[in-house]
């Protein structure tokens, strides 16, 4: 039997964050980690870079049956807190677009940090304990096939469902039932979308093809890139909507922000289908603006057929079947329901001693970093109360 202060269960991004902030503070702090290494999904993120955080964090990046949740832990701990310690560490990195900050060399270098710093406070990380059943009487018992472990504090920080190859599993969800805390449903958020099977015979073969849109549904809009896939589309665009838009609802595409193209066309000597070719060919990549002229051309050019199509270029409607789910999901929206823990330290109102951080948890980040100053600002809460 082993005997701690605290139990962190997993160590991704979330619980080696909130066991190196515990155990500077001297707390004795198990992490126990199903899989055979630490931070798998560190590992693949970004490319294999890390974006690590956004510089412009704000609680509007966040998405959470109660907006304003994490607000208090994402201002008590700031991307400026967590680029000073990948600094400490001399972690090269740079920014790319909108404020997106990833490693120079590899998303190793984060995992290799915040092992340092779990070394260096003293953290006991086991690995392969897959976790058998979880007791609570006067304190928290953890069991594995092989061993037990008990503190009086437990941290859940196992994560979401989205890649279950890389071991995603519902236990955080689990666990929060045995303990009668309410769950906000679960789903697939920065996800591609699958496209129905019309519209798939007509644009799979662009498969690659990108272009600048502002994608709308449910009061959300963004304007970023979006991507042919064989299945229907991705790109950042897609993905930041996906965490909004809800299955049988439209898509709304803007394919020619801040333009009008059909002016070109009302200027040709002849209106035809050529002409309209070249007129989309200046806003469109090739291949997308061809197919979409063949595809929307009206039956005639008259002006009032021009303003149709001008119209439809900038409000696409589509229907997706669905998303590419869990398996292409870079996170779970939803999750264990704010109304039920602390928005200062995570702590649950109902089991005193009981933590849940991170993705496991109903706040789900923008694309670009933002779902990563979650997990670090979620464990730095807890991890400081503990």
């Amino acid at each position: 039997m082993h005997r701690f202060d605290a139990l962190i269960l997993g160590a991704g991004a979330a619980g080696l964050f909130c066991a190196a902030e515990a155990g500077k503070r001297g707390r004795r702090v198990a992490v126990l980690e199903r899989a055979d290494r630490i931070g798998k999904k560190i590992l693949i993120s970004g490319g294999g870079r890390c974006n690590f955080t956004n510089i412009h964090c704000r609680p509007e990046n966040f998405l959470s049956s109660n907006e304003h949740f994490a607000k208090s832990a994402l201002a008590r701990y700031t991307p400026s807190d967590f680029i000073a310690l990948v600094e400490k560490h001399r972690i090269p990195y740079h920014e790319k677009t909108l404020g997106q900050l990833f490693c120079d060399r590899s998303a190793q270098d984060i995992t290799g940090m915040l092992e340092a710093e779990c070394r260096e406070a003293g953290v006991k990380i086991f690995l392969n304990a897959k976790m058998e059943e979880v007791q609570h009487t006067t304190e928290f018992v953890a069991r594995t096939g092989s061993a037990e472990y008990r503190a009086p504090v437990l941290v859940v920080a196992t994560g979401g469902l989205s890649i279950p190859k890389i071991g995603a599993t519902a236990q955080g969800y689990d666990l929060a039932r045995q303990f009668g805390l309410k769950i906000t449903k679960t789903r697939p958020a920065l996800v591609p979308l699958i496209l129905p099977k019309k519209e798939q015979t007509q644009y799979s073969d662009l498969a690659g093809v990108s272009a600048l849109v502002v994608v709308s549904a449910d009061h959300q809009s963004f304007r970023e890139q979006m991507l042919f896939t064989h299945r229907g589309l991705s790109g950042p665009a897609i993905l930041q909507i996906s965490s909004y838009w809800e299955k049988g609802r439209p898509l709304r595409l803007d394919l020619a922000p801040d333009r009008e193209v059909t002016s070109a066309i009302r200027k040709a000597k002849t209106r035809n289908l050529s002409a309209a070719r070249a007129a989309f060919l200046g806003v469109l990549p090739k291949r997308f603006a061809e197919r979409w002229v063949d595809l929307h051309a009206p039956p005639n050019w008259t002006n009032e057929a021009l303003d149709w199509l001008e119209r439809d270029l900038h409000e696409w409607v589509l229907v997706p079947a669905d998303t590419e789910g869990y398996e292409k999901a870079e996170v779970t929206a939803g999750g264990v329901d704010t109304a039920e823990l602390s928005s200062k330290t995570m702590e649950s109102r109902k089991v005193r001693g009981l933590f849940f951080i991170g993705e496991v948890v109903d706040v789900t980040g923008h694309l670009g970093g933002f779902n990563f100053q979650w997990a670090w600002a979620s464990a730095a809460a807890a991890g400081r109360a503990l």
